[in-house]
């Protein structure tokens, strides 16, 4: 089994943890970021989503599960490894996916969506996850060839609304609608939730915020006692 059926295999109806910290935080550093990760991976997380260069090339280092690397930059539309060469320096650091934008919006190097995927299979031999906020977008993402479509960005586009919780309806409407492996992602909180979204149709599940960041958990317990 090549590379790419192997990464779909090792997540299909588990964990993913996205790894991350903002910037500012006593937590934003790749030495911090590697032992979070070694720690949900000794929770049974089966793959880990990574954000930044640097912070992609210490776990890789530290980890043997898959990676799927991405690369925040800029405050446009577009942030998330939004040009070709984001990405592949995403896939150099050690990604064995590299998660990009996947919405409608135009890309600042002024690529499509369809010409980034094909050249980082071609020059990468690496996967692609494509970010979407709406069906269509995640319709469009697989018809581009993406590898993985997520709903990661539903609710954080100004065309779309933000549910309290993961967007399940989206996630059960892409995988009865495409082939293409769906991963839940955004606003999951309980097991509950992330079970949920496995019984919606979802490949695999992210989690973060709920798992990896300390101070927004904290603020959830301080504001119920208030």
């Amino acid at each position: 089994m090549s590379v790419g059926p192997r990464v779909l295999e090792a997540v299909r109806g588990r964990l993913v943890v996205s790894c991350q910290a903002y910037p500012g935080e006593p937590m934003n550093s790749p030495a911090t970021m590697r032992a979070v990760a070694e720690a949900v991976v000794a929770g049974g997380a089966a793959a880990l989503r990574v954000q930044g260069i640097a912070d992609i090339a210490e776990i890789r280092a530290a980890v043997e599960l898959p990676l799927i690397g991405l690369w925040k930059d800029g405050h446009d539309d577009i942030f998330i490894t939004p040009t070709l060469d984001h990405a592949l320096a995403v896939a150099q650091a050690g990604a064995d996916v590299v998660a990009l934008d996947g919405t409608h919006r135009p890309r600042p190097d002024g690529r499509s969506l369809a010409e980034t995927i094909e050249a980082v299979h071609v020059r990468t031999g690496k996967l692609v996850m494509a970010d979407c906020s709406t069906f269509e977008e995640g319709v469009a993402a697989a018809d581009a060839g993406a590898d993985l479509v997520g709903t990661t960005l539903s609710g954080y586009t100004p065309y779309t609304t933000k549910t309290d919780g993961p967007d399940l309806e989206l996630v059960a409407r892409l995988a009865a609608a495409i082939s293409t492996p769906v991963v839940a992602e955004g606003r999951i909180h309980t097991p509950e939730q992330a079970a949920q979204a496995i019984a919606a149709g979802a490949w695999t599940v992210v989690v973060g915020t709920a798992i990896t960041h300390p101070t927004t958990i904290t603020t959830w317990f301080a504001s119920a006692l208030q």
